[in-house]
């Protein structure tokens, strides 16, 4: 575990530099322009690359070396800061830039993460998968809550090109100790002769051949249809309903945050069921309620909307550590870059859908009814969970693995 606690620490310092630009470049963007066409414009420039690279990068993790793939994209992402921020400090940066800059970096994540995602089941034992991923949830939280107001900060005391440069510095973090750590590599069992786009073939026969994956995939995909417009109008209903302003937003936000840090800190020590899958159900149904109860939240009682924000923080952050878990366990280790990436492809893709769907429901029912269209989607989902049998031959393979893993130690 030592290996990877340092491989983490590093990336984790990697995602905070990240969060933290990302932030100072949006923030950059609405005091620029104040056009939302143009925050939407960034939005799919860092969307688009998730979409259609993705795919064939996470074919391209399977047959390169991970360690390498992962010290070139965290290197590559800081360039591109770099070179904008010497366009910062020339006077000479265009909105073009910005968004060049955004959809650059999405694509070195998109060979990034799951570079990471499979290196982390090659180098953790399965029984502490689970932990593993409770903890990075947790970590997520905790950035999506203290780098907003910490690049707020820094916007106030020091020019924006000194505040880009911190991803320069926590790349470094992140790419430094890659160089003197192993990073296991599988032995790549399919065909190499048959390209990246065989191996992206292989990897789609392989989900369609996993009847319990293939529900939980169409169960992410309605799931992430609604969840993006929900948060995207969270802005509109803290305003419109409960006539409150960027304060009351921010209570909203950090409690959904703070949520998602104690969820995933509670499965790290405690580990969840022993049934992995019934964890995650359990925690998609939790959630499902929180996000309900929000949805009736009179206009004067915004607290009960804030606990009720926590309570699905603190649920879906266990559900979704718990669903990674249980797949990083299933998917063969020298398929685990193209399937991870095909299942997050898929379930982005739906996004701008979810998009479209919303305004005209939003104009015809009011913004609360979309949430309870949420809760809705979320519960639905949670039955599937537990009443589809195929769902439940996914948590017998696991055991399965779990138990050939025992013995063969």
């Amino acid at each position: 575990m030592a290996p990877f606690l340092v491989l983490f620490t590093g990336q984790a310092f990697s995602l905070f530099g990240s969060r933290l630009v990302q932030f100072a470049l949006v923030w950059h963007l609405t005091e620029l322009t104040k056009s939302p066409s143009v925050l939407a414009t960034a939005s799919i420039a860092a969307l688009l690359p998730q979409v259609f690279i993705g795919p064939f990068a996470g074919a391209l993790v399977d047959r390169w070396n991970r360690r390498v793939v992962m010290m070139v994209a965290d290197s590559l992402i800081a360039l591109s800061i770099l070179f904008l921020a010497f366009m910062f400090s020339v006077g000479r940066v265009e909105v073009w830039h910005i968004y060049a800059v955004m959809m650059f970096r999405a694509a070195g994540g998109a060979f990034q993460w799951p570079a990471m995602q499979a290196s982390t089941s090659m180098m953790v034992p399965k029984k502490h998968l689970s932990r593993v991923a409770g903890i990075n949830q947790s970590f997520s939280g905790l950035v999506a809550i203290s780098a907003p107001p910490l690049g707020a900060l820094l916007l106030e005391i020091m020019p924006i090109e000194y505040v880009l440069s911190i991803d320069v510095l926590t790349a470094i973090f992140a790419v430094g100790p890659l160089l003197f750590i192993t990073v296991p590599q599988p032995e790549h069992t399919g065909d190499k002769a048959s390209g990246v786009l065989g191996d992206m073939k292989e990897g789609f026969q392989w989900i369609f051949k996993q009847k319990g994956l293939l529900v939980i995939m169409l169960m992410s995909l309605c799931i992430n249809m609604v969840t993006t417009p929900t948060f995207t109008m969270l802005p509109l209903l803290i305003t419109e309903f409960f006539k409150g302003g960027a304060i009351e937003l921010a209570w909203v936000q950090s409690a959904n945050g703070l949520g998602m840090i104690l969820g995933g800190i509670t499965l790290g020590v405690w580990g969840g069921f022993k049934s992995k899958i019934n964890t995650a159900f359990s925690g998609l149904f939790m959630a499902s309620l929180g996000l309900l109860v929000f949805s009736r939240t009179p206009a004067d009682k915004l607290w009960i909307g804030i606990a009720a924000m926590f309570v699905f923080g603190f649920m879906n952050s266990i559900a979704n550590s718990s669903f990674f878990s249980v797949l990083q366990a299933l998917i063969p280790h020298d398929m685990q870059g193209r399937v991870f990436t095909l299942i997050m492809s898929t379930s982005v893709a739906v996004s701008p859908l979810g998009l479209a769907l919303a305004g005209p429901i939003v104009e015809l029912t009011g913004l609360r009814f979309w949430f309870v269209i949420s809760g809705v989607v979320f519960m639905i989902g949670s039955f599937v969970g537990f009443t589809v049998p195929q769902v439940k031959t996914l948590e017998a393979d696991w055991e399965k693995q779990m138990a050939e893993t025992e013995d063969a130690e």
